[in-house]
């Protein structure tokens, strides 16, 4: 019974963790080109009683007794799913059409990935998120542009004053990875390279393996809210029948304490 207060006492622990990952969902359910978690449970070491194949009493013990000391979080997973796309008409506003990050470059120098494409200029034109990280490569608008064009591969155009003929200003690249769940999450809808996720491969948009760029359009978060909502309530219920499982114990305990008087 003591057994039975630490396990389902993990139970609990792991359900609280689950409902964290659910908030942090929810919470995010309107961020530009955030990608939900999802939290993957296991069991964890188990106390063997009696060993399966061992021999009792000249026969052999079929399956033995083993018993579990609870459950664990093994890993809170990001799914890479896309989101959906909404129409904004700003010119500076990209969405990636499949797989694919934007490289940003970070205020250490180091380089950052990104799915969130509503970019803006900085004071001296260059394409920056929201939070001022430059597009990698360098995009930089001149100061006279009246019109931006980006088209599906990425190629950023401009018209100036006085000049009706489009002029090439520079190109956006995309960069996939191996294992994007292995991406470390940095905040701001910012992701890092890790030895788990690869090494980053730089391609051009829309040709094999990467996504079409779109202009105008932003991709909204992956978060499905009812899917959220049914997972929220299981993961309630799991941590409350873990809570009765500690009671229980404790109730036994309770009577066993009674018995001794």
């Amino acid at each position: 019974m003591i057994r039975a207060l630490w396990t389902a006492a993990t139970g609990m622990e792991a359900q609280q963790l689950n409902m964290d990952v659910i908030a942090n969902n929810l919470a995010n359910v309107n961020s530009t080109g955030f990608k939900k978690s999802r939290a993957d449970f296991q069991d964890i070491l188990y106390q063997t009683v009696k060993m399966a194949g061992a021999t009792a009493e000249g026969t052999e013990v079929p399956t033995g007794i083993q018993v579990g000391l609870g459950s664990k979080v093994a890993a809170v997973q990001k799914v890479f799913t896309v989101g959906d796309f909404r129409q904004t008409g700003n010119d500076l506003d990209v969405a990636i059409e499949g797989v694919g990050f934007f490289g940003v470059t970070l205020p250490d120098g180091s380089e950052g990935y990104t799915r969130a494409g509503a970019f803006k200029k900085d004071s001296t034109g260059r394409m920056v998120t929201s939070d001022g990280y430059p597009l990698f490569p360098e995009v930089v608008i001149p100061e006279n542009a009246t019109k931006i064009s980006i088209s599906q591969s990425g190629t950023v155009e401009v018209l100036q004053d006085g000049n009706g003929t489009p002029t090439e200003v520079g190109s956006i690249s995309l960069v996939r990875f191996s294992n994007p769940a292995g991406l470390s999450s940095l905040g701001r809808n910012t992701y890092a390279e890790t030895n788990t996720s690869g090494a980053p491969i730089t391609g051009t948009p829309g040709s094999e393996g990467y996504g079409a760029i779109s202009q105008g359009f932003l991709e909204g978060s992956n978060v499905n809210i009812m899917e959220e909502m049914v997972n929220m309530i299981a993961g309630q219920r799991a941590y409350e029948v873990n809570s009765k499982a500690i009671k229980t114990a404790d109730e036994m305990l309770a009577m066993i304490n009674q018995l001794v008087r």
